[in-house]
């Protein structure tokens, strides 16, 4: 199943900047939080991947271990 979205432009003077929604239903999936940082990166067939740069589990590890004690 896929979610279509448009890439939106802002033109500038001297610059642009591409935006690209990313679908609530995707991000509730992945269970991403506000502030979470991701990467993007391009593979090698020209696909766009989406990369968390620190794993969800391992703040979930973290706060297992502190509810232990």
């Amino acid at each position: 199943m896929g979610f279509k979205t448009k890439i939106q432009l802002i033109q500038r003077k001297s610059s642009q900047q591409f935006y690209i929604n990313f679908p609530s239903a995707c991000a509730q999936m992945l269970g991403l939080g506000k502030g979470e940082e991701v990467e993007w990166v391009l593979t090698d067939t020209g696909d766009l991947l989406l990369e968390r740069t620190q794993h969800k589990r391992d703040g979930a590890e973290a706060g297992e271990k502190a509810d232990a004690k």
